[in-house]
């Protein structure tokens, strides 16, 4: 595990700990993910707060400004100690830490489902189902299209992929067959 990805377990599971004695897990997951996302979107704000010459403080009072009213204290607590000590470019990473610290708590896991084809709503239904049934969690699925996939399914929970995907077997097997061809 990397050191930026260290530091934001720390602060997530800080942030985690606070919020679940404040009963607020879920709204700070939410204003995590809008400001996360809003942070990461590029343009002047990003712009100015990777500045290095432009001081802590003055970053600090963007924030504030920006987002003070809009998100809880806890939130921009971490924000802000974010900014402080140079580390804002891990937000996102902090995110994906909540959440994942969040997720396990309450017995939930997130799943990406990529298909070559969307899915109805039964057949993610379906897979969401026997997701859940393999891993004993309740599974919370979003679903991605990728035609590169041509066919079949590949999903991904936490740090495991289950690739059932066309494509990755042609790989397979085109490997396989090359290797004989030696």
């Amino acid at each position: 595990m990397s050191r930026d990805n260290v530091i934001a377990k720390r602060y997530a599971q800080a942030l985690y700990e606070v919020a679940t004695a404040q009963g607020i897990v879920s709204e700070v997951r939410g204003q995590l993910q809008l400001v996360s996302e809003g942070l990461s979107s590029g343009g002047d704000v990003q712009r100015f707060l990777s500045t290095p010459s432009i001081e802590p403080s003055a970053k600090v009072e963007l924030i504030k400004k920006a987002i003070g009213d809009r998100v809880s204290s806890i939130v921009l607590n971490t924000i802000t100690l974010l900014v402080e000590r140079g580390r804002y470019s891990a937000l996102s990473d902090v995110y994906a830490a909540y959440s994942r610290i969040a997720d396990e708590a309450s017995g939930e896991s997130r799943a990406t489902i990529v298909t070559a084809l969307p899915l109805t709503a039964e057949e993610l239904s379906k897979v969401v189902q026997q997701f859940s049934a393999i891993t004993g969690k309740k599974i919370i699925g979003e679903q991605v299209v990728d035609p590169s996939l041509i066919g079949g399914v590949k999903v991904r929970i936490g740090d495991k992929i289950y690739d059932g995907s066309l494509s990755s077997k042609l790989d397979r097997l085109t490997k396989q067959m090359n290797s004989q061809a030696l």
